[in-house]
């Protein structure tokens, strides 16, 4: 079931980061705020259990309310895990205007 999840949230992972970069730089946003970040890590983490719900359902044999439960316990930890990834990805590799911006002020 592991292995199942994990390949999900990779497709997931890639599939809404690609949209949400395409969304963002349609904003030109100079950076992403906190509020931005929230709005990422809830949005990806909202899909990810609507993918994943359902396979719980399926796999375990029990109702919506019981894969919920089992399926919250895992996304709280990747919901901090993915806002304190994204945040320090951002630090590494800032957006292009971003680094435009940062190559002009030195």
């Amino acid at each position: 079931m592991r292995i199942k999840n994990k390949g999900i949230a990779v497709v997931w992972n890639y599939i809404f980061n690609s949209l949400f970069e395409w969304w963002e730089s349609t904003r030109n946003y100079p950076e992403r705020t906190v509020a931005i970040r929230i709005a990422h890590v809830s949005l990806f983490e909202l899909g990810l259990m609507l993918l994943t719900i359902p396979l719980y359902m399926w796999w375990y044999q029990v109702g919506p309310l019981r894969a919920l439960v089992m399926e919250a316990t895992i996304l709280i930890f990747f919901l901090f895990y993915t806002f304190i990834f994204t945040w320090g990805f951002d630090l590494v590799f800032a957006l292009p205007e971003r680094q435009e911006e940062q190559a002009l002020e030195s």
